[in-house]
């Protein structure tokens, strides 16, 4: 991995963005203290990102290709009811790392309520994104309610998400894969 000071300015910022707006919130850091952790002028900020949004867009888009290449490759090459384990198992395992402060997503809409901003674009996107997983698995497991199945899973890993922030990451890692086997009994399989 590159050093930051090998980083491309636009990258630089992008990683100094993603590094603060998790550990901190984003409305928490301005611009100013972006610029000058990433060591950009602020018409190198400007120039790569109009606005701060624009900045935050950038963030969780990154975060979301992220994800959705770990839940590729935790998919990649396995049964229906293989895939689901793995999936949920690479979400919990995400509650386990060092800095851990819950779901990129959920705190981001947290910090725009307002459903119509641009950012929330990018949340809902994901968000899509992950009930169209939860349900294209569900369908392959043969549930009879795909799409509620889907919709119970979200809410397992946004709760898991939360409480994970909250208490024992292990105690809610294995909590998150005891509900997904109640979710899919083994006769549905």
């Amino acid at each position: 991995m590159k050093t930051a000071s090998e980083l491309h300015p636009k990258d630089r910022l992008l990683r100094t963005a993603s590094r603060l707006f998790y550990a901190e919130g984003i409305h928490a850091v301005g611009v100013e203290r972006l610029i000058t952790e990433a060591q950009v002028t602020r018409a190198t900020f400007y120039r790569h990102y109009p606005s701060k949004d624009d900045l935050v867009s950038a963030y969780l888009a990154t975060t979301a290709t992220g994800i959705r290449d770990a839940v590729g490759r935790a998919r990649d090459g396995r049964s229906p009811r293989e895939a689901i384990r793995a999936v949920m198992a690479v979400l919990g395992d995400a509650t386990l790392e060092d800095g851990f402060r819950g779901c990129q997503f959920l705190n981001a809409a947290a910090e725009y309520p307002d459903r119509t901003h641009p950012v929330r674009a990018v949340i809902d996107d994901q968000r899509t994104w992950l009930f169209e997983v939860f349900r294209e698995l569900s369908t392959g497991l043969g549930h009879s309610d795909p799409e509620h199945a889907a919709r119970v899973l979200v809410l397992l890993h946004d709760g898991a998400f939360q409480a994970a922030e909250l208490g024992d990451p292990a105690v809610v890692r294995e909590t998150l894969r005891r509900a997904v086997d109640e979710v899919f009994p083994a006769e549905e399989a």
